[in-house]
């Protein structure tokens, strides 16, 4: 008898004590070791106006809440800090995005907000570059979102513009990266140069080309050709250290006679030489050798007026007709607009001596 109470006393002692544990559990160790509730920061936004921000290319500028370029492979460059940055874009676009100079990344159709770190950076000061991957994009930037306490920093660029105007051949028309892996890309690339593409597919020298717009006209534009109303672009933005122009190739497949065309040629050079009266200009022969002799006549001929500063670019033997060099009849493949490139970039080095 006396065996059983105790059984049932030590029973009862342990069903006091768990029943004090559980106690403690559910209100006095939440007490004691109560945490401190997580603070999340505003994320901080980065307008496009934010200084630190460097655009290059054609952009409207006259909304500070969105910038737009229409033309393939404009950009701009920032820096900033943080392990996060999300890009907010107007209107579906095509764009390149590369951070801490990694490779180009393709995002296709985005609008409204995209997270270009979903994986975490390292701490640290990164850099960014977003690109409008092709001419039959814009892109209608409307910011940044970095994390809470990260801020926008002056990014690394170059003090010199290379200004590269042409058709689809300048534009990438057939090439993998369109825009990107270009002649005018590479070489700007190569020399550590920023750049501008103003380089429009189907387009002609000379808007008197039958059925056929031209870059006499189109080139001090703002827009693209899909913009017909488009403003005229204030060429007082940025002076380019270069001018590189290829064109002839639609003006000969429109009919366009070599006389006139020499003659429109001579009045596009004066007219840039007008607005960049310091401005290196290399006229290139056309790859496949297309209107070859009134684009040289056209630069002797102000070479003979006293313009000593515009220079022609003989490619002949740069590229050999066909497969590799070629993807068509008229467009360099990617290895075609690499060797352009492996020629180019010495002619402007050497005549700039290194400063461009």
């Amino acid at each position: 008898m006396i065996g059983s109470i105790k059984r049932y006393a030590i029973v009862g002692l342990v069903l006091l004590a768990l029943m004090a544990a559980t106690v403690y559990l559910l209100y006095a160790w939440p007490w004691q070791h109560r945490e401190t509730p997580l603070v999340k920061k505003p994320s901080v936004q980065i307008a496009p106006d934010n200084a630190d921000i460097k655009y290059y290319g054609r952009w409207d500028t006259t909304n500070s809440r969105e910038y737009v370029s229409y033309w393939g492979g404009a950009y701009f460059k920032t820096a900033f800090s943080g392990q996060h940055v999300e890009l907010r874009l107007g209107e579906a676009s095509d764009v390149y995005v590369s951070i801490d100079r990694e490779p180009d990344v393709l995002y296709h159709g985005i609008r409204g907000l995209l997270n270009l770190t979903p994986v975490a950076l390292q701490g640290g000061d990164h850099s960014l570059r977003v690109t409008i991957a092709s001419e039959w994009s814009s892109m209608h930037f409307q910011g940044l979102l970095l994390d809470g306490g990260a801020s926008a920093l002056a990014p690394q660029v170059s003090s010199d513009i290379i200004e590269f105007i042409g058709d689809s051949i300048t534009a990438g028309y057939s090439d993998s990266m369109k825009d990107l892996s270009t002649y005018a890309w590479l070489t700007a690339e190569q020399l550590g140069a920023e750049h501008t593409e103003i380089a429009t597919s189907g387009i002609c020298l000379s808007s008197t080309a039958p059925s056929c717009a031209g870059m006499d006209t189109q080139y001090f534009k703002l827009q693209t050709l899909q913009y017909p109303d488009s403003p005229m672009w204030d060429t007082s933005r940025y002076t380019p250290a270069a001018l590189v122009i290829n064109l002839g190739t639609n003006d000969y497949n429109h009919g366009q006679s070599a006389q006139v065309f020499e003659l429109t040629y001579q009045a596009f050079l004066r007219r840039l030489r007008q607005h960049y009266p310091d401005t290196p200009i290399y006229a290139l022969r056309t790859f496949a050798g297309y209107m070859a002799a009134p684009t040289r006549s056209a630069v002797y001929a102000l070479n003979a007026s006293g313009d000593h500063n515009v220079f022609y670019v003989d490619t002949t033997g740069w590229l050999t007709p066909g497969p590799p060099d070629f993807s068509d009849a008229l467009h360099p493949s990617d290895i075609g607009q690499r060797k352009v490139a492996a020629q180019l970039v010495p002619i402007l080095r050497y005549r700039h001596k290194g400063e461009v």
